[in-house]
């Protein structure tokens, strides 16, 4: 597991002209917020090691086949999704930012030839010992693939819950 805190966001940010007023503004951003009952530890853990992501990732319904993590910035992930159809899709990024056990930043890919999106999760302890996990994902690029994206993220995080308890 990476130990070292890399660049910050902002920094990766502007290095990649990323600044609000660089940004296309056509481009939508969401926002899916959970409190878990567990420590950032052990969910940063559930998010980046293969093996634990294959026992929660996706939404109700929707099955990790297969996934793949080189856990440091530039490193690639990789992870297939089966819906409940026999359909498969593949969700593929690199790691831009990695703050164990604080955050996350990474490129975000459906398919070859899909835009690259913007993945930020945050697990900020709570006074009471719980986590809120916050998922930001930024540049999505239309209302119907950004309402897909908020019940994926809202599914994931209730996996997610229900995997760490």
């Amino acid at each position: 597991m990476c130990r070292t805190r890399t660049r910050d966001h902002a920094d990766y940010r502007q290095q990649n002209k990323l600044e609000p007023s660089r940004l296309d503004h056509k481009r939508m951003n969401l926002v899916v917020t959970k409190i878990i009952s567990a420590s950032p530890e052990r969910l940063f853990a559930a998010w980046t090691e293969p093996e634990q992501l294959k026992q929660w990732w996706g939404p109700e319904s929707v099955t990790c086949i297969e996934a793949e993590v080189d856990l440091r910035v530039g490193g690639y992930y990789r992870i297939g999704n089966r819906f409940p159809d026999g359909s498969l899709v593949w969700i593929t990024g690199r790691f831009h930012l990695i703050d164990p056990p604080r955050k996350l930043v990474y490129s975000w890919q459906v398919g070859a030839n899909a835009d690259e999106e913007l993945v930020t999760v945050s697990f900020e302890p709570t006074l009471d010992g719980q986590t809120k996990v916050t998922v930001l994902h930024e540049r999505i690029p239309d209302e119907p693939t950004r309402a897909r994206h908020q019940l994926g993220w809202i599914g994931c995080l209730g996996k997610l819950s229900s995997h760490v308890k």
